[in-house]
């Protein structure tokens, strides 16, 4: 088939949930894709932070395919190995205690809230604050939980028990705290939100007054997570503690998985039949997830995303259309001074370069494991296209 038979087929079969853009990839390699007319592009997307270690890596490819050939799905019953091996990993990498695991981040945040509510039934506290311009996913309760009345207006009415509070407001949480409250859900960067990293003292000064509150900390690190900001989770650079972590997108590498962690007080919180995923903790998704877990929490790994988040917010600074570039590691949000984000975007696409918008923001979430080459590449291209 070529393109336009492809997206003749889309817009005839599939539902209008996405804005897209002309180009059909069926092949890549590291932050290189090709489309269907073999067409080459850098990719600053990876697949919006899920593809950690590029397209198609030698290792990743063989773990995945060896499992396949052993045993693809398996019945919740059952114990299995791939799955209990990964949550001692991923536990110990956090400094979590336990996991659930599901299919996506959305599902991850479902679960962080019947937690949270679990945990307030013993004083009949059941809300949950979130912060404003927040995001954390499309099911209508993570749409509750984002803290952006444009995800609301359409799907009225929503689940009840959000509460919404402007970021780096300690006192205005403080206030909210008013023992109907078992829980603050938060990103350390507010990814769909326009990139914006938390302030340091306002994170500590949150965990403290969880504390002692006795008040869940929730961290959503399901775009900040598995390296991207050049920790492992993003809250570690913070120096924090939470009581539950909920991951996804980049956790198994370009396969569906999510999982909500929790800490050591919380490990016996939900009793058999309380919570399920058919698919949650599939073989597969697994051995792909235990090695980007393996590759990327590596200290030489982190510092690498540093080294390299730090290059290219340089280079970005440096380009005289851009206002200002935020973010961390290789998360990054570029403000220009007079182009349209969208139009960039599109354009850059005609040009070979694949980006992301975060409201008027340029997005950049490129594999962790992109060249220094790649970048460069990357960055002509979208200086071309600034001067355009």
């Amino acid at each position: 088939m070529n393109f336009q038979e492809i997206k003749d087929q889309d817009q005839s079969y599939i539902l209008h949930t996405y804005g897209r853009v002309d180009a059909a990839l069926v092949k890549g390699k590291n932050a290189r894709a090709w489309d269907v007319e073999g067409k080459e592009y850098i990719d600053f997307t990876a697949g919006i932070g899920v593809n950690a270690l590029g397209y198609s890596d030698p290792e990743w490819v063989a773990a995945v395919a060896e499992q396949a050939g052993e045993i693809q799905h398996m019945c919740n019953y059952y114990y299995c190995p791939q799955n209990t091996a990964l949550a001692e990993e991923l536990s110990k990498a956090s400094g979590m205690a336990k996991a659930f695991f599901c299919n996506s981040g959305a599902e991850a945040n479902e679960c962080a809230v019947k937690v949270a509510r679990k945990y307030g039934e013993k004083r009949n506290a059941y809300k949950i604050i979130t912060l404003v311009n927040s995001f954390h996913g499309r099911t209508l309760t993570t749409l509750a939980a984002t803290g952006q009345e444009g995800f609301h207006k359409d799907f009225l009415p929503l689940t009840e028990g959000f509460l919404y509070a402007q970021a780096g407001d300690l006192a205005g949480i403080e206030k909210l705290m008013d023992g109907s409250v078992c829980a603050v859900l938060l990103e350390m960067v507010q990814g769909e939100g326009g990139v914006i990293p938390m302030g340091e003292d306002f994170v500590k000064g949150l965990a403290e007054l969880c504390q002692e509150r006795d008040v869940l900390l929730m961290v959503d690190e399901v775009q900040t997570g598995v390296g991207r900001t050049g920790t492992f989770y993003a809250y570690q650079g913070y120096d924090i503690q939470p009581d539950v972590v909920t991951s996804a997108k980049a956790l198994a590498g370009g396969l569906p998985i999510g999982a909500c962690l929790v800490g050591e007080k919380l490990g016996d919180i939900l009793k058999p039949g309380m919570q399920g995923s058919t698919f949650g903790g599939n073989p597969i998704a697994c051995a792909g997830a235990r090695v980007v877990l393996r590759r990327v929490n590596d200290p030489g790994f982190l510092q690498s995303v540093l080294e390299k988040g730090a290059y290219l917010k340089e280079k970005l600074e440096a380009m005289p259309q851009v206002e200002y570039v935020r973010g961390r590691g290789l998360m990054l949000g570029v403000k220009l001074k007079v182009k349209d984000a969208h139009d960039v975007l599109v354009e850059c696409a005609k040009q070979g370069l694949l980006i992301l918008t975060a409201k008027e923001l340029v997005r950049f979430l490129p594999p962790l494991t992109i060249t220094k080459e790649d970048i460069d590449q990357g960055l002509a291209v979208f200086q071309k296209v600034l001067e355009g």
